[in-house]
């Protein structure tokens, strides 16, 4: 049996085991303070799956089981809940997601779902002639298919709507970006204008920006757009917990520009508003690691480190993106022979730097898309467990869109977990006729391979990489499960044969998550002993066809045995006292 899954499996039966134990006594002591009956419950623990009725008291689960059992811990001030037979299961934790960036674009331009030039200029406009106030307009979301198979965006397209202010818009994936004349010019960015490290402004035939920036090169004019105030920073901030509570978040793992603001998340807890739990990351750019960024990371660790709020944790990049031939790879583009991708640190400083965060039981995040970066993140990842002789340190590898097969039954073997976004694979025009075509069909035939990263024992946890796609985890559950569009293309699927069960798909969302970030002992399934994180939804998944959950709506969410949102399409399903 390989390492990690022998892990996963005594942590697993570890966590099941002494709550179910120390359970048997806490009921008699005293009534439960919300219990919910009548529901089909999906508890993720390997052994009690299933149940009619979970008890809480606190923040806590004290039972699990038949309805008889729970209704006994039932007193004069107990809340029921009838869940009138729906499906409940743990919260689901998105382990990676950007949100306060994720949250601010709730206020911004939206252009999700955009797919042609029209439709981007006619958001942009709107958004315009809505918020004439606003010195800059900003905005996320745009995809590369609505240029052509092989095009970027133009200043132009933008420049027709909006000539009098700076546009500033992030693609989709975050790896590019565009912006208007106003905005170039703002920036600074003209024909003499260099490329900054892991950047690229792309030039037209005279050398002239285009207005498309490639990686590192959107910073010029993104260090120029206004800086959003403390007020708007919280706002946004509720905006975005309200949002991951509506589809049934309870935890998430940031991965990147949340820990400058960890006193902002810090605020809404004392102030009693922080709905959702979080695991936040600290950003290690290259070229390598210093005294200073090690300093600040042990010690958020040492200030943040509870249920609500935790650090200790390190996320660095080592690649772009395969659609603008920025991603890692060990032999050049298939479209373009010309390129082969570029990793951002020297292979050295990187395993220099991952072995020193190692020692100091940190866990490490590393963003790697190409299957050369993916190896040499998987190299550090064993150089630095050699070295410093650690144990269970799980170190994760974020995205993993393709892999060398030689390097597939590594996870298992060295422990590294597999984190991955389902919705990432989407066989939509971008996967299918840019992502696929820039890499070739060998190297797309391994594609996301999360089934075979599992069959050979590695773990799997699963997110959204909000806001690059929705925060709402439904529409990636059934991508999981079908490999297709909601309108059921490609036929058969995309690289059917990773296809995943919905029982491994809810795990990567939920206990999987939970061992991700070293917290399966008291989250991810719901057992006596684990916090009271659930949520109640309006289907029974497991009784639906797959192409059916995307449509998925969210009752009810509790964190720490509150309910934190409501649907308004939820009846009003909470008894009296007995």
């Amino acid at each position: 049996m390989h390492l990690a899954h022998t892990r996963l499996c005594i942590a697993l039966l570890f966590a099941s085991f002494i709550p179910a134990l120390m359970a048997s006594d806490v009921p008699a002591r005293s009534d439960a303070d919300v219990i919910v009956i009548n529901a089909r419950i999906y508890t993720v623990n390997p052994q009690q799956k299933w149940a009619e009725a979970i008890a809480v008291r606190g923040d806590k689960i004290v039972a699990v089981g038949e309805r008889k059992q729970i209704e006994a811990l039932r007193g004069p001030a107990t809340k029921v809940i009838d869940a009138g037979q729906r499906l409940l299961l743990p919260g689901f934790t998105d382990c990676h997601i950007h949100f306060m960036d994720g949250s601010l674009g709730l206020t911004r331009v939206d252009l999700n779902g955009a797919t042609t030039v029209a439709e981007i200029q006619k958001r942009v406009k709107a958004y315009a002639d809505a918020h004439s106030s606003e010195p800059w307009i900003q905005g996320m979301g745009w995809t590369y298919p609505t240029f052509g198979p092989s095009a970027l965006p133009n200043k132009k397209i933008l420049d027709d709507v909006v000539p009098d202010r700076p546009v500033y818009l992030v693609a989709f994936d975050g790896h590019s970006s565009w912006a208007n004349s106003k905005a170039l010019a703002m920036a600074g960015i003209d024909r003499n204008t260099p490329d900054p490290p892991n950047g690229k402004i792309v030039r037209d035939e005279n050398g002239d920006a285009t207005g498309a920036l490639k990686e590192a090169a959107g910073d010029l004019v993104a260090a120029k757009t206004p800086v959003p105030t403390r007020t708007e920073r919280l706002d946004a901030l509720r905006k975005g917990m309200r949002e991951a509570n509506r589809v049934g978040l309870t935890r998430v793992h940031s991965a990147g520009q949340d820990f400058e603001y960890l006193d902002l998340y810090n605020e809404l807890r004392s102030r009693g508003e922080l709905t959702l739990r979080f695991y936040v990351a600290y950003f290690l750019d290259p070229p390598g690691l210093t005294s200073k960024s090690t300093a600040l990371v042990e010690s958020t660790r040492q200030q943040y480190h509870d249920d609500w709020i935790a650090g200790g944790v390190v996320k660095t990049m080592l690649d772009g993106v395969v659609e603008a031939h920025t991603a890692a790879m060990l032999a050049p583009y298939t479209d373009d022979p010309t390129q082969s991708g570029k990793l951002f640190w020297d292979p050295d400083k990187y395993k220099a730097a991952i072995a020193d965060l190692d020692a100091r039981g940190l866990q490490i995040f590393t963003h790697a898309i190409g299957d050369k970066a993916v190896r040499l993140a998987l190299d550090a990842y064993q150089n630095a467990a050699e070295v410093n002789k650690t144990k269970d340190a799980r170190p994760r590898i974020e995205h993993i869109e393709t892999i060398a097969a030689a390097d597939v039954d590594r996870f298992g073997k060295l422990g590294v977990i597999a984190s991955m976004q389902p919705l990432h694979s989407y066989p939509d025009d971008d996967t299918l006729n840019i992502w696929a075509r820039n890499i070739g069909t060998e190297r797309a035939s391994r594609a996301w391979v999360w089934r075979s990263i599992q069959a050979k024992g590695g773990a799997l946890a699963f997110g959204s990489d909000w806001p690059v796609v929705t925060l709402n985890p439904w529409p990636g559950v059934q991508t999981a499960l079908t490999r297709q569009t909601s309108e059921g293309n490609p036929q058969g699927g995309f690289i059917p044969q990773q296809r995943l069960s919905l029982e491994d798909t809810i795990r990567g969302y939920t206990l999987g998550a939970a061992f991700a970030g070293r917290r399966e002992k008291t989250e991810g399934s719901l057992e006596p002993g684990k916090l009271a994180d659930f949520i109640l939804l309006d289907r029974d998944l497991f009784k639906i066809e797959p192409s059916e959950i995307d449509k998925t709506e969210v009752l009810i969410t509790v964190v720490g045995g509150k309910i934190v949102y409501q649907s308004p399409n939820w009846k009003d399903r909470i008894l009296g006292n007995p």
